[in-house]
């Protein structure tokens, strides 16, 4: 006469008539969890986080255009040199009032945030004037640097040195806009990939004034206005949320025109190549996540490791 089996229990202290490998029927089955932590994606939403992105090619094109116009003798460098003052001007205006607006204590403790504006003003305009004259005595140096190198080597290290800095910039809220927060290193190695590859592109140009201009407007375009750019992301969700998504929105339109303004005399191709690789980026690449969210399948089970919950 056969004993009935008392029913099997998923613990370790108490013996059971069962194999240490026995599993119960539909025990598996459920505890399955399908997408536990799955958030859907909207369109629009994720059009405005890819406007980062969409500048910082803007950006390379527009760079790439200038280079143009100064080998050409197109454009003149003291006209980029006084326009890449006055954007700084501009950006560092707009940079003061995102860092007002956003201080939630600029009401609190006045004398020392005071000072400590105070003392942030002056080491950045000492900053900018050593980098200014830097610039200028290393221009005949850097126009010379790579003499010997055939043109067609020059421009396949620029690209690939571009394309390093596209992949590995930072397009995101996170980096360190707060005093005492290292870069990270993905950001950095971006960031000398684009110098690097505007210092070997401005080793091609024919006069010291030409090098200097185009040095300076790369570390503009590379250097400070990405810090620019992550500030506004950050300002983005706070309170002033509507006027810094049109800020937002209207540089990056800015940007995309500039550069096929600049573009469209040079060659048409190339111009509709830039319009195509941005309205891909801003609004293709968004669309095709949202359709593709449908196909995720993440499973989870009892097999997964176990992640405590503490109060």
């Amino acid at each position: 006469m056969s004993t009935e089996l008392p029913p099997w229990e998923k613990v370790l202290w108490k013996r059971q008539p069962y194999p240490d490998n026995y599993i119960p029927e539909g025990a598996l089955e459920s505890s399955l969890r399908k997408n536990p932590n799955f958030r859907p994606y909207t369109y629009w939403p994720l059009v405005h986080l890819s406007t980062p992105l969409t500048q910082h090619l803007a950006t390379i094109f527009i760079f790439i255009c200038i280079f143009v116009r100064l080998k050409d003798h197109s454009l003149d460098p003291r006209v980029l040199i006084f326009s890449s003052l006055g954007s700084f001007f501009v950006g560092y205006i707009l940079w003061e009032i995102l860092r007002y607006t956003q201080s939630p204590s600029h009401n609190i403790h006045g004398s020392k945030r005071n000072e400590r504006v105070h003392h942030d003003r002056v080491k950045t305009l000492k900053s900018s004037i050593l980098i200014f004259l830097a610039l200028m005595s290393l221009s005949p140096v850097l126009r010379t640097l790579s003499a010997a190198t055939s043109s067609d080597s020059i421009w396949a290290l620029s690209a690939c040195l571009f394309i390093l800095n596209i992949l590995l910039a930072d397009y995101g809220s996170s980096n360190p806009v707060r005093q005492g927060r290292p870069e990270r290193l993905t950001s950095v190695l971006s960031m000398n990939a684009a110098i690097s590859s505007s210092v070997v592109l401005a080793s091609r140009l024919s006069n010291d004034l030409a090098v200097f201009a185009l040095i300076q407007f790369s570390v503009q375009s590379f250097t400070l206005f990405p810090m620019l750019r992550r500030r506004l992301q950050l300002q983005t969700f706070s309170t002033y949320q509507v006027s810094t998504r049109a800020i937002q929105a209207i540089l990056t339109f800015a940007l995309s025109i500039s550069s096929l303004v600049l573009a469209a005399p040079l060659s048409s191709t190339i111009a509709f190549l830039f319009l195509f690789v941005l309205l891909a980026v801003t609004f293709l690449a968004p669309a095709v996540l949202v359709w593709a969210q449908k196909y995720k399948n993440e499973i989870r089970g009892p097999w997964d490791v176990a992640i405590p919950k503490v109060n």
